[in-house]
């Protein structure tokens, strides 16, 4: 597959909207002015609760320090790097590291990761097995659709000694990298929403952690389960212009998102399954990308 139709599916969980659409909601500025002057920060924000819920609490945290932050929130995976980049928006919280990336080197942008929120893990789970070992031959195994997390699928497999891989980064792997499959398991592609849906329906699947969690899984009784490791590609960043990386509201968006208030909530969400990664820097992790 080719590397621009990783943007497509990059980021788990987010659907698509239309250009049009966002345009109609204000998401668009030709003229590239800036997002926001004053104490008023500008930020556009996926709809889902571990993005929703610590905006929500940023927000009180900032307007106590006078500050204004204005959030947005879509569930386009397209328009927001786009939105920052031409000045419409001071910042964007939706993505992780390796979509920020992608989406740079392919539209030609520099937009930069400002700090991290948090890491979204993905495992192995299954209805019928407690362990990889315990798998039959020719078992069926759900894995995402998208390149993205098709690969992290496979690397937890190779891992423990199920697959063989040719060399590739876990964003860049895909089946057409088996060299090995000894017990001839068959992959069942699946839609990354679907995946929970369609466990019983396979031996195992991968599964992000917070839809496991949803569907009643934990990290216990996971077949397999992601490394710190390997979780770096699939940090969650707040990013911003180049030009905004080291103003006074990037410092207080940072300070607001890495707060007490925000690690707890953390803490409490899903039995902490979302770890907050705040002492690593993005922009280190993505030159190793």
């Amino acid at each position: 597959m080719q590397r621009r139709n990783f943007l497509k599916y990059a980021l788990a969980g987010a659907g698509a909207v239309s250009a049009a659409a966002l345009t109609g909601c204000g998401l668009t500025n030709p003229g590239g002015a800036a997002a926001s002057g004053g104490k008023t920060i500008k930020i556009i924000v996926t709809e889902s609760a571990p993005y929703q819920e610590p905006t929500k609490l940023a927000q009180k945290l900032l307007a106590a320090q006078g500050w204004t932050l204005e959030p947005t929130f879509v569930t386009d995976i397209i328009q927001p790097n786009l939105a920052v980049a031409n000045g419409e928006f001071d910042a964007n919280f939706f993505q992780h590291n390796a979509y920020l990336k992608q989406f740079n080197q392919d539209k030609g942008l520099e937009n930069v990761g400002l700090f991290y929120v948090y890491s979204a893990p993905g495992g192995i789970w299954s209805d019928k097995y407690k362990s990889l070992k315990e798998l039959p031959d020719g078992a069926k195994i759900g894995i995402p659709v998208d390149p993205a997390n098709n690969g992290r699928a496979l690397f937890m497999l190779r891992d423990a000694g199920l697959l063989e891989l040719s060399d590739a980064t876990v964003i860049h792997t895909s089946q057409k990298n088996i060299t090995a499959n000894p017990k001839k398991l068959q992959f069942v592609e699946v839609d990354q929403q679907s995946l929970a849906k369609t466990l019983p329906d396979v031996d195992a699947g991968f599964l992000v952690a917070r839809m496991a969690a949803d569907a009643g899984h934990s990290k216990d009784d996971a077949l397999a389960f992601e490394t710190d490791a390997d979780q770096v590609p699939f940090r969650i960043v707040v990013a911003g212009r180049k030009d905004f990386a080291g103003s006074e509201k990037a410092a207080a968006l940072k300070a607001a998102f890495q707060s007490p208030e925000v690690k707890a909530w953390f803490a409490s969400y899903q039995k902490g399954i979302l770890p907050t990664p705040w002492d690593q820097d993005p922009a280190a992790d993505a030159a190793k990308l």
